[in-house]
């Protein structure tokens, strides 16, 4: 159903939670036109994202490429060069553009390291809704650093007509990192129990289903179980700046071929990915990404309707928080299994320091250098 393609790692925020801005690929060597127009057509939804998007000076062309292809396209960007996707958004209303944004001005600039990004990307969206934007949002990690302001920034969302994308810190080959935990599991997740109850305090479908996702992301801060079981390489798929297509963003071990060589059909009927499935079905990597998630939660043979468990959830508490009840969180999330970390290194910013860039070619051997990791 789903596809998520980097098209390139060079970035121009610095990210505590992300130092893929540290490891850029050459532009020269970004996956082509050719090797994107070998991705099949009737997905569902298909993810441009990086690194920055923005930096790529075809980005229209991939737009052009890839916009007929599937049901819903994204571009998720940082927002810093909205100016860029302005023709886009004129000739493609319809697109769903997502600015990464962690809360307030201080609090966005810091774990963002970027200098007035806040104002930038405000502004940004507001531009591109004046000009027809019809699918508008931010997107933000909820983390230690900005979960005080989690709700407070839905609220912002809904005012200015923005949609508002919840994920939560993750290690994977995509991050280049491994220390990517809470430092307060408990506190996160009661701060996003908030959340919950405001989204299914609304009167919008798609929001109580966030609502729903939300609640996946307190089970992958506790630590605890994932709500529903991982579908990669079977519902969705992941492709690297080199056309390298992998189970996911997460464990580089389950790469499944590369694009650019061959087509998608032996990609994905190959010897190979039969076996990747079979070890997602059997993967340890506690994860609840936004884009797997959303995947998991759907019907493979009908795209619209959500799986059962997800549905009868969305049910039930929408009905409590209408009628002034209370939402048992207690019934999915054990909080006396919570993970008990033995050490949390504390993420640091980058707002004001210098960036140490390591150019990735080609030819080297990727993600090799993170060693062994796991999320919980």
């Amino acid at each position: 159903m789903d596809i998520a393609v980097i098209l390139t790692y060079r970035c121009n925020s610095k990210c505590s939670m992300c130092h893929v801005w540290q490891f850029p690929t050459l532009q020269k060597e970004e996956i082509t036109l050719e090797t994107l127009a070998k991705l099949p057509a009737n997905l569902d939804h298909l993810n441009l994202t990086g690194g920055e998007p923005s930096l790529r000076r075809d980005l229209m062309e991939i737009v052009e490429l890839l916009y007929p292809k599937a049901r819903t396209l994204e571009i998720s960007s940082n927002g810093l060069f909205a100016a860029r996707l302005e023709p886009i958004v004129k000739k493609y209303p319809h697109i769903k553009i997502r600015f990464s944004l962690e809360g307030s001005e201080g609090t966005n600039n810091r774990i963002r390291g970027e200098k007035n990004g806040y104002t930038r990307k405000v502004n940004g969206l507001l531009r591109l809704k004046e000009l027809g934007g019809a699918d508008l949002g931010f997107a933000t990690v909820i983390q230690d650093d900005n979960v005080d302001e989690v709700v407070e920034l839905f609220r912002f969302c809904r005012q200015q007509g923005f949609e508002l994308a919840t994920s939560t810190l993750h290690n994977g080959f995509q991050f280049q990192k491994t220390d990517n935990i809470p430092y307060d599991r408990i506190r996160v997740a009661k701060c996003i129990e908030q959340l919950i109850e405001e989204q299914l305090r609304t009167w919008e479908i798609k929001t109580w289903f966030r609502a729903y996702l939300n609640l996946g992301l307190i089970a992958k801060v506790t630590g605890l179980k994932r709500m529903l079981p991982c579908t990669a390489a079977t519902d969705f798929a992941f492709i690297d700046p080199w056309g390298d297509v992998y189970a996911c963003n997460v464990r580089p071990d389950l790469i499944m071929g590369n694009l650019e060589t061959q087509s998608w059909t032996e990609i994905m009927n190959d010897r190979l990915a039969a076996g990747i499935r079979q070890r997602v079905n059997n993967c340890t990597q506690n994860c609840w990404m936004v884009g797997s998630a959303r995947t998991a939660m759907r019907q493979s043979g009908w795209i619209e309707a959500p799986k059962s468990t997800p549905l009868i959830w969305v049910i039930r508490n929408k009905a409590r928080i209408t009628w002034g009840g209370r939402i048992p969180f207690e019934n999915d999330i054990d909080y006396s299994k919570v993970y008990r970390d033995t050490l949390v290194p504390e993420r640091v910013s980058f707002l004001d320091q210098g960036a140490n860039r390591k150019v990735q070619i080609k030819d080297d051997l990727h993600y090799t250098h993170l060693g062994e990791f796991i999320n919980r």
